[in-house]
């Protein structure tokens, strides 16, 4: 058994049900189970729930959270994995993270803020649909309370919530789900979703980040309602004040702001497009695209181009600097998100908290801010001209959203 390095002892009954399986499984059994379980010869009652026989959860628990990615990889799951674990520490509880290493050159096990971090060689090194054996070899040679999948894009969660089934062991999954700038990529996520609807169905919960996220998953999967939870992802700013400060006022009115990872679905290329006509109206405008991701190369070429180098920066925030993203956020005359897909779009959440005007697409998560009236919507299809005229629009008649209150990570971690 994987030592958890924590003393749980009011936790033993949870245990009684799970069997002890030994050997460890190696690489080609791991494989096999996997083949079985697509074949349909999991099909046969689901074993008895540990967390069924218990009765209510005893604490403290012993949570491993399982993410394709962790710090230092900067992104939102990584981001809302490593904020839910360390309160959860902080409440008294033993968590450990479950995660992938496909360079070969992390450390396999240590501790950060008091979280144990295993991290288990994957392939490809170069994709995100990568596939980590070793996460199915330590989940069924562990000892745990619940098994929390955070994303179902790579082959992790499918191993994850194959091998907790297998030990008996509750499990949770929080989609995390986002768009993708393989047309190849999104045309197979139906068949995507219908391989993991088996498992997916025998969690214990199935967590969205919005409403929108909530419903798309239970209308495709057709898996009852009571089964959906929405649980937001927390967010930490300074307070304005700290922020003002900071700023530099000849930076109001003359710079939009387009926020998200560096890949072609997020549409930070259909802002470098509209400048050069924006510049004809609005002389002196300025864009800083906030990010990074492996669509950097090719924006900066196509603002190159389009003569607009000297009028474009392309520079990320570090995903810890809360005091830096918001300062930059207060200093945006408009700040835009073009993507098409966003489950929540932490990024605008708090531009909203921050009162400042947003552009979006009119597409998913997003479409639901717009009709609330939080935002100015274009059309996600829309030509280059609809850019150009709905920036204007927003930087000549802003809207200013009302007031809201972001959850913090506290709420979520609850």
């Amino acid at each position: 058994m994987i030592n958890s390095r924590c003393t749980t002892s009011g936790s033993v009954a949870m245990h009684v049900a799970i069997p002890v399986i030994a050997p460890v499984p190696t690489n080609w059994l791991v494989i096999r189970e996997i083949l079985s379980w697509a074949k349909g010869y999991v099909r046969a009652n689901r074993p008895t729930s540990a967390m069924a026989t218990a009765g209510a959860a005893v604490r403290p628990l012993r949570v491993l959270l399982v993410t394709p990615r962790y710090l230092a990889e900067a992104g939102g799951t990584e981001i809302h994995t490593h904020e839910v674990a360390r309160r959860l520490v902080a409440g008294g509880h033993c968590v450990t993270i479950l995660t992938a290493d496909r360079s070969g050159r992390l450390a396999k096990d240590e501790e950060v803020e008091g979280i144990r971090v295993l991290r288990v060689r994957a392939w490809p090194a170069r994709c995100d649909y990568f596939f980590a054996p070793g996460v199915y070899r330590t989940i069924a040679g562990g000892d745990w309370d619940v098994v929390h999948c955070q994303g179902y894009h790579t082959l992790l969660a499918p191993l994850a919530m194959l091998a907790a089934w297998r030990r008996a062991l509750p499990y949770i999954v929080t989609f995390h789900s986002g768009g993708h700038s393989s047309r190849v990529r999104k045309t197979f996520r139906r068949a995507q979703w219908a391989l993991l609807r088996p498992l997916l169905a025998r969690a214990e919960r199935l967590v969205g980040v919005s409403q929108f996220e909530a419903d798309f998953f239970r209308q495709r999967l057709r898996l009852p309602s009571e089964q959906f939870v929405v649980i937001p992802n927390g967010s930490e700013l300074p307070a304005p004040s700290a922020i003002a400060a900071t700023g530099r006022a000849a930076d109001k009115g003359t710079m939009i702001v387009s926020v998200g990872r560096l890949e072609r679905y997020k549409g930070h290329h259909r802002v470098i497009r509209a400048l050069p006509q924006l510049l004809e109206r609005w002389p002196g405008l300025r864009l800083r695209i906030v990010g990074s991701g492996p669509y950097e190369a090719t924006l900066r070429r196509l603002a190159h181009d389009l003569g607009m180098a000297d009028r474009v920066e392309i520079r990320g925030i570090p995903a810890g600097d809360r005091q830096g993203m918001a300062t930059v956020l207060l200093q945006a005359a408009l700040v835009i998100l073009l993507s098409d897909y966003e489950s929540q779009g932490m990024a605008v959440m708090e531009a909203l908290a921050l009162r400042r005007p947003v552009l979006v697409a009119d597409t998913a998560h997003l479409r639901e801010l717009a009709e609330r009236g939080y935002v100015q919507a274009t059309p996600l299809d829309g030509s280059d001209r609809d850019v150009v005229e709905a920036i204007f629009s927003q930087l000549s008649r802003p809207l200013i959203p009302p007031a809201i209150e972001l959850p913090g990570w506290d709420t979520c971690a609850d």
